[in-house]
């Protein structure tokens, strides 16, 4: 599950272009992501420049 910080994204867009699943939307003042359409494969986290995205597994969530 990828965990978003609203606060650090900027959005720029980098994850929504590296995103195969089309699960993430940008609005104006945050970005959300469809966990029901995610595939979990990370991209978006390693693209993010600002580390406003974090992969956590879905039994471990704080």
């Amino acid at each position: 599950m990828i965990v978003i910080d609203n606060k650090l994204c900027d959005r720029c867009g980098c994850c929504v272009a590296v995103c195969e699943a089309d699960c993430i939307t940008v609005y104006e003042a945050l970005i959300e992501i469809d966990a029901d359409k995610c595939t979990g494969c990370k991209k978006c986290v390693w693209i993010c420049p600002k580390d406003a995205l974090v992969y956590k597994d879905k039994d471990v969530l704080d």
